[in-house]
């Protein structure tokens, strides 16, 4: 787990991605993330509401996402993780590597300055 303090200046950037996180889905979503350059002060949410499947490629994208945002000295955390996706990272054992909120309130408790989400991104599939 980070147990990195998070500050007023902590910046936070939503991934959304949708449908599956398959090949496709995680080629899509690692893009996305390349996208953002890490910053020590960010914050990376990974909102899992809209994707009802993920096999093994999208585990590895989750997973190297969490180590790039680690290595940067960022907190990456997955919310609204669907029960089919619950599963698998339950299966994986993944949850418990894996910072995982019910909701967006829970994510925001860790923030002190709400208005810091400063980029979002979506990738339909």
């Amino acid at each position: 787990m980070i147990t990195q303090a998070l500050t007023s200046e902590c910046q936070m950037i939503l991934f959304k991605p949708q449908g599956c996180i398959d090949l496709q889905g995680g080629t899509d979503l690692t893009e996305k993330m390349a996208k953002v350059v890490p910053q020590h002060n960010q914050f990376w949410v990974i909102d899992l509401e809209d994707v009802d499947f993920m096999d093994s490629c999208g585990l590895v994208t989750l997973v190297k996402g969490l180590k790039n945002a680690r290595q940067s000295g960022c907190r990456l955390v997955l919310c609204h993780v669907q029960a089919p996706v619950r599963l698998i990272l339950e299966l994986t054992r993944l949850d418990t590597v894996f910072e995982i909120f019910p909701t967006y309130e829970d994510i925001l408790t860790n923030i002190k300055d709400k208005s810091q989400i400063v980029a979002s991104f979506s990738t339909p599939h």
